[in-house]
């Protein structure tokens, strides 16, 4: 069974790792993935662990600004399932984008503690936001409250 710890402490760990991408330390979002990661974008492509920490390390992901309001954390067993958002401006092969997405991140319970198992964005409905550069994007950061789509 679950504790509320569990739940605080998942909550914790995924601000710890979008504050590592912000920051760019790579290594911190190592250390916090499990080694079978499967690391989906809103494009519609998916990294290993190996193949995404490449592409972040070479500067081919750059992310500026994340705001990732969580849903509800549900835990069964050993896993771990956060719904959510992921709202960000980042940059993407020297593009400039504004993502809004739902998402899903699974984390897994073993020996080493809780670890990033698996992660999946869905661009919300009516966005364009994964393709628009942010020159032409709409400029309020980050989307209000009442701009979100909730299902």
């Amino acid at each position: 069974m679950a504790h509320a710890t569990d739940t605080l402490t998942i909550r914790e760990l995924e601000d710890v790792r979008y504050n590592a991408v912000v920051s760019q330390d790579y290594d911190t979002f190592e250390a916090l993935c499990h080694p079978d990661l499967a690391y989906s974008h809103s494009s519609g492509d998916t990294d290993t662990l190996e193949t995404y920490l490449a592409k972040v390390r070479s500067g081919f992901y750059v992310y500026h600004e994340v705001e990732h309001p969580i849903d509800f954390v549900r835990i069964i067993g050993d896993v771990a399932l956060v719904v959510g958002e992921m709202n960000a401006r980042i940059t993407a092969d020297g593009t400039p984008k504004r993502l809004r997405n739902r998402c899903l991140a699974v984390w897994k319970y073993s020996s080493s503690g809780w670890q990033l198992l698996a992660y999946q964005p869905t661009p919300l409905r009516g966005s364009s936001a994964d393709t628009d550069d942010m020159r032409t994007a709409d400029t309020a950061w980050p989307p209000s409250s009442k701009d979100r789509e909730r299902r």
